[in-house]
């Protein structure tokens, strides 16, 4: 997330008071006695709702309600805050918070009696908690999982928090709902005036866009980059880890983009093989079964948080295998491969979609419990020798590095292992396989929940990557084949001319959004390339069209339609996240059709949403790299 301008326009009183509870934040795993559940709940609105998230919710004894105009319309009628609470089924520390908080009768008739609550499933409305961790970021200098933040009745955000222990959430329950009672204009008038100094949106009028800022962008990012970049083990930061997709995919661009005369060309090279390869060999990726965690909680990529996204997967998949054609490396497109099989083995649901995600707590509410091993249990797995083979491979001497058991991540390669056994490489290899074999079977037999829900946009995300994959191997792209179709008829409601947000067979789970009509519009053309059919063109028209009409205009982007937060005006460019920015991979999608067609309207349209934001891509064009990725597309069109 860019550096944001912090919000000044939020009482004083209330930031002190979430920063002195913050300061008093005791480890999770130390629940105070009011922090423990305290008896079974009846049923709320939440309960057997389609989203797994919410429905987990369903038998919390807080009332929870969903994010609408009649919620708004209650805070209305009754003048109380609304609370939203927003995250996701795989999230670790939402589990927390829901165990030691929303389960806590205590807390429950605090939320019931003063609050509106709302649980958000951030999955299912990407666009307001983006705009919620946009608003927590710049109040609160940081955000996240689970996101909670208070709401005027009409709408304005007022203050937002993360985790917090049980007693201090009842601590600033009881404070902010006393201010509200004594002054809620106060308050009102503050939350209005936060949301009022963000700045309109920037639009432009030329499609001239100078190649000397490009120029200069490209030396700039160059520099943000490897400023950020940690050459020794890998990735941007120095704490926690993050795969940090958006901007390795433009790093890699400017690799292949600059001319050899570049002082800088080779640490760009070194550093993204670095990358690739701890991503690959460590913790932040299953040595036994493939698939990407989210990321890793150490500079090292050792130990993940063991969520695992459909997303991050799809976006990987994508890298690795251009990172293969650039580099001319086989094992990336195995490890491309292999996230692919992930997606297919453990995604899969019941129609040729996949789901969100897989939790990061196994059924006995054990952090990772899924993958994680003794001693003991390995042993009575493998023989000696493969003991001794994984001992050496994934370093298991010593006390394991999580209470829980040891997480598997490379410590000597499979040259320096199959030289120590003095074996070929191929004959190690095939131990090791078999070794996989064994226990991936034993691994089976435990049992990770899954969140089944089918999202437009991760789907897209992971169609694209199947589209890559069909180049080398026609398996992938009858898994892409059975996927469009599934766009087509599910999907898309024809209509209305509209993308649904996500499908399930319980209930509608709302209109889709500006990522999910970009992903579509990106993966779409990349199939209609391989396709050569022309109701596939056509149907890509039909995506960009209603794009382009539904979140682009005066106001600049708009991440979803008919927003009820009144926070935020439409941007000027979409910075990236975990994922690319949507209206940069729409702008991408439409200037590559255009070229492909010789359309000058789609043309235009693309380059005149490019020509935008200088000043801000200057400043911070690390944090808009899908734009700037956009931008290096234009510089050499042929």
């Amino acid at each position: 997330m860019p550096l944001l301008k912090r919000l000044s326009g939020i009482p004083l009183s209330l930031l002190m008071v979430v920063v002195a509870l913050y300061v008093q934040t005791t480890h999770a795993g130390e629940i105070s006695s009011s922090s423990i559940a305290t008896g079974k709940a009846e049923k709320n609105s939440l309960y057997q709702h389609a989203s797994p998230y919410l429905d987990m919710h369903g038998r919390d004894p807080v009332r929870w309600q969903e994010w609408n105009a009649k919620t708004l319309k209650q805070a209305q009628a009754q003048n109380k805050l609304i609370f939203v609470s927003s995250g996701y089924f795989s999230c670790h520390w939402c589990h927390v918070m829901q165990r030691e908080s929303y389960q806590n009768n205590e807390v429950a008739k605090l939320l019931n009696t003063y609050f509106i609550p709302v649980k958000v499933d951030r999955e299912l409305n990407p666009a307001l908690d983006s705009l919620l961790i946009d608003f927590t970021e710049r109040t609160q200098g940081h955000a996240g999982w689970p996101l909670n933040v208070f709401i005027t009745p009409d709408g304005y955000p007022l203050v937002g928090m993360t985790y917090v222990p049980t007693d201090n959430f009842i601590k600033v329950l009881k404070l902010l709902n006393q201010q509200w009672v004594e002054d809620p204009s106060s308050l009102h008038d503050m939350a209005q005036a936060a949301s009022a100094e963000l700045s309109s949106a920037e639009i432009s009028t030329s499609t001239n866009i100078s190649k000397q800022w490009v120029a200069e962008l490209n030396k700039i990012f160059i520099y943000q980059s490897l400023s950020s970049a940690d050459e020794m083990q890998g990735g941007f930061g120095e704490q926690n880890k993050f795969p940090n997709v958006p901007k390795l995919n433009t790093l890699l661009e400017v690799y292949v983009r600059s001319s050899d005369k570049l002082k800088s060309k080779g640490q760009i090279k070194d550093f993204i093989v670095v990358s690739l390869n701890k991503m690959a060999s460590q913790g932040l990726r299953d040595q036994l079964g493939g698939g990407f965690y989210r990321y890793t909680v150490d500079p090292g990529w050792q130990v993940p948080h063991f969520e695992k996204m459909l997303y991050d997967n799809a976006l990987l998949a994508n890298l690795y295998y251009r990172a293969a054609d650039v580099f001319n490396d086989k094992y990336y497109r195995e490890v491309a491969d292999e996230a692919l099989e992930f997606i297919i083995n453990d995604l899969a649901t019941k129609s040729p979609a996949f789901a969100a995600s897989l939790s990061a707590v196994d059924d006995h509410n054990v952090e990772g419990g899924y993958y994680l091993w003794s001693n003991d249990v390995l042993k009575r797995a493998l023989s000696n020798k493969e003991y001794e083979i994984i001992n050496l491979y994934w370093g298991l001497t010593g006390p394991p590095d999580l209470e829980d058991g040891y997480h598997f991540a490379e410590v000597m390669n499979v040259a320096a292992l199959a030289k120590e056994f003095n074996v070929s490489a191929s004959t190690l290899k095939k131990q090791l396989q078999m070794i996989r074999t064994k226990l991936l079977a034993l691994r089976a037999k435990r049992v990770l929940p899954k969140d089944d829900k089918i999202l437009t946009g991760w789907n897209a995300l992971a169609l694209n990557a199947f589209i890559s994959g069909a180049k080398h191997n026609q398996r992938y792209r009858q898994v892409a084949e059975k996927l469009v179709e599934f766009f087509k008829q599910q999907l898309w409601d024809d209509s209305g001319k509209e993308l649904l947000r996500a499908y399930s067979n319980k209930a509608n789970l709302g209109g889709g959004g500006l990522e999910d009509y970009a992903y579509t519009a990106q993966a779409m053309l990349a199939w209609w390339q391989l396709s050569k059919k022309e109701e596939d063109q056509k149907w890509l028209e039909e995506i960009l069209t209603q794009a382009w009409k539904r979140f682009y205009g005066d106001q600049g982007w708009l991440l979803a339609e008919n927003m009820l937060l009144k926070y935020g005006a439409g941007q000027t460019i979409v910075s990236d996240g975990p994922l690319p920015s949507p209206g940069s991979v729409l702008i991408a999608t439409t200037y590559q059709y255009a070229k492909l067609t010789n359309n000058k309207k789609w043309k235009d349209k693309s380059l005149l949403a490019l020509n935008v934001g200088h000043q801000d891509m200057r400043e911070q064009v690390f944090y808009y790299a899908t734009q700037f990725n956009a931008l290096l597309q234009l510089e050499n069109p042929d």
